[in-house]
């Protein structure tokens, strides 16, 4: 069953036409993960769908009760109030308390326990996790997420992943993460120059049948080529007679001769550009750090070595971030040193990206580092480096203000390698990149003649760049041989085999043991309720099972049609509640069974 259609849309920003008579189809069941270029329109078909912006042209007809639950790339909340209550704000007040006990356990497994704490506190990566949850207590049929792994950790990710994997509803999300692309959608759904593509299968389906349709398409047009000239041949000595055959002739001449060539794909070329680095590169020694009594780093030492290629992971607020702004001077450690190179030409990829100057247009902010940059193929102008960026002439002359966010962080990256740094430093340069961008990144790194260091929660980009991973956890940097894979095979693994986690402690009605410990224990409405709830379960299935049979008996009957319509409708929500209720009963019945006290 369709759950939502978006039907011939068409919408344009500031003299942009990023949806050209599109057309968009939900199912129920369906996990779609929405890819291309930034730009091109993905977050505004999220909004459009949601309902939060209209088109200009075309519908978007949703079934009938569907409940939609929207997660925007910037969580929405009040600017104080605690995180619990932020999170349920924006459910009906009858459905908060049901709710809260689940709230709690997610935001508990994203490493949120202190649900009570002002929301004005969180980092950045903290409210994205609070807007997923927020999300998902949301009672709905259909999930849409707009880059929901942005500023999360990769521990929350594999969580988020779990937890999507086993969601009932549809899902639409916008995302440039690949692993969870392939994990999570059984369909990719394109956006390049305003139309959509849809590709059944994960990403790893979409980048197979994507090259395939590719090589099709190139096939077919090599042989539009050969049988153009041996026509251009044939009409230029001459039609010899003008009988049916030559007239079908010629006019598959001219079919050839008009026909649409197939648009060669917009291709990133990061030349590697970069100044000579001498053999002295960053010396790091017994080097501590801590912020508000919080230890981040311990008596580190580490010589970072002409070609290491290192990726930084570990919990939001771990001290990622911080460690490489103390590489580049602009924070100081507690104790230790760091001596750099005289040769030492450092290129800082900030997350927080620089201001730019609305006003400016693109190629004077480029202009402003250099107008020309020398590259192995000799000098290149920044027109070039930015037609290689995938920024046309025309829009090389838009105003910045009118970029997407995702195109000033391409903008930026442009910039960072225009200085012809010779020791990369990456602040999660993946947030908000579009996978072309990422792509050819990736690529280019492999071939940057100097070191990089990356602070990313891209598993995909880690594994594709990293031989070393540096993990920071309870104040140290742990150092591994390897890429994330390795690290996730090798150590991850390990160290849930050593420390199961253990159970976790919920907000439940407690009971005071002798001993004085607090014991779990049902109340009195809990324990009659958990006796009879997969009675209560069963019967309801039953009446939906009998209401369905209704509905295929009374096709011709508008009137009962809508009345028997509307009764599944509320079984079926009076069902969900009740799953959800099992599920806690049930988890707070094994804990009690446990003997679990706290």
């Amino acid at each position: 069953m369709i759950l939502l259609s978006a039907q011939n849309i068409s919408k344009t920003y500031m003299e942009r036409k990023v949806l050209d008579n599109v057309s968009f189809f939900l199912n129920e069941g369906d996990k779609v993960g929405i890819i291309g270029i930034n730009g091109t329109g993905k977050s505004t078909l999220l909004k459009i769908l949601a309902g939060a912006e209209e088109p200009d042209s075309g519908e978007v007809v949703r079934t009938n009760g569907i409940r939609i639950s929207y997660l925007p790339q910037i969580p929405e909340f009040d600017d104080h109030g605690s995180v619990i209550s932020q999170v349920l704000a924006h459910l009906p007040n009858d459905l908060r308390q049901t709710k809260e006990f689940e709230a709690r356990s997610i935001l508990d497994k994203f490493g949120m326990s202190d649900c009570d704490r002002d929301i004005s506190s969180l980092s950045g990566g903290e409210k994205r996790r609070a807007g997923i949850a927020s999300a998902l207590v949301q009672p709905s049929d259909v999930l849409l997420l707009d880059e929901p792994t942005n500023h999360i950790d990769n521990e929350t990710a594999r969580m988020f992943e779990e937890l999507l994997m086993k969601y009932r509803g549809a899902i639409v999300m916008v995302t440039h993460d690949r692993y969870f692309l392939n994990k999570v959608c059984g369909k990719i759904a394109e956006i390049d120059r305003g139309a959509i593509y849809t590709c059944n299968g994960n990403y790893s389906d979409y980048l197979r049948q994507k090259a395939q349709r590719e090589a099709d398409a190139e096939a077919a047009e090599r042989k539009n080529r050969a049988l153009y000239r041996r026509e251009f041949e044939w009409i230029s000595r001459g039609a010899r007679a003008r009988g049916t055959k030559s007239k079908d002739r010629i006019e598959r001449f001219e079919e050839l001769k008009n026909r649409e060539i197939p648009a060669a794909q917009e291709k990133l070329q990061l030349q590697s550009v970069s100044s000579r680095l001498g053999r002295k590169t960053i010396e790091i020694e017994n080097l501590t750090k801590s912020i508000d009594g919080k230890p981040l780093i311990t008596d580190f030492s580490y010589i970072i070595s002409r070609d290491a290629r290192i990726g930084i992971i570990g919990r939001n607020g771990a001290g990622k971030s911080t460690f490489l702004k103390m590489l580049t001077g602009s924070v100081q450690p507690d104790s230790g040193s760091i001596v750099t190179g005289d040769t030492v030409k450092i290129g800082y990829f900030s997350q927080e990206c620089e201001s730019m100057d609305p006003s400016l247009r693109v190629i004077e902010y480029i202009r402003e580092t250099a107008d020309r940059v020398q590259t192995p193929e000799g000098t290149v102008t920044a027109s070039q480096m930015l037609e290689r960026f995938l920024f046309t002439p025309e829009l090389q002359w838009n105003r910045i203000e009118k970029l997407s966010g995702g195109e000033r962080k391409r903008l930026y990256l442009l910039k960072i390698l225009m200085t012809a740094p010779n020791i990369l430093l990456l602040d999660e340069p993946t947030n908000d990149l579009d996978i072309a961008t990422l792509t050819i990144l990736e690529d280019y790194l492999q071939s940057f003649a100097g070191a990089v260091i990356a602070v990313s929660h891209d598993r995909y980009f880690l594994d594709k760049l990293a031989n070393e991973i540096f993990e920071f956890r309870g104040g140290e940097c742990l150092r591994y041989n390897g890429n994330y894979s390795d690290f996730e095979a090798n150590v991850l693994s390990l160290r849930m085999k050593e420390n199961p986690p253990a159970p976790k402690k919920k907000a439940v009605r407690r009971e005071h043991s002798v001993s004085g410990h607090t014991r779990l224990k049902f109340s009195f409405k809990e324990q009659r309720e958990f006796e009879t709830i997969d009675d209560d379960i069963a019967a309801l299935e039953q009446q939906i099972a009998d209401t369905e049979k209704s509905i295929a008996a009374n096709t011709s009957d508008y009137v009962k049609l809508q009345e028997l319509s509307d009764l599944r409708d509320s079984l079926s929500e009076q069902l969900s509640q009740k799953m959800e209720r099992w599920v806690y009963l049930n988890e707070l019945a094994e804990r009690i069974a446990n003997g679990e006290t706290v």
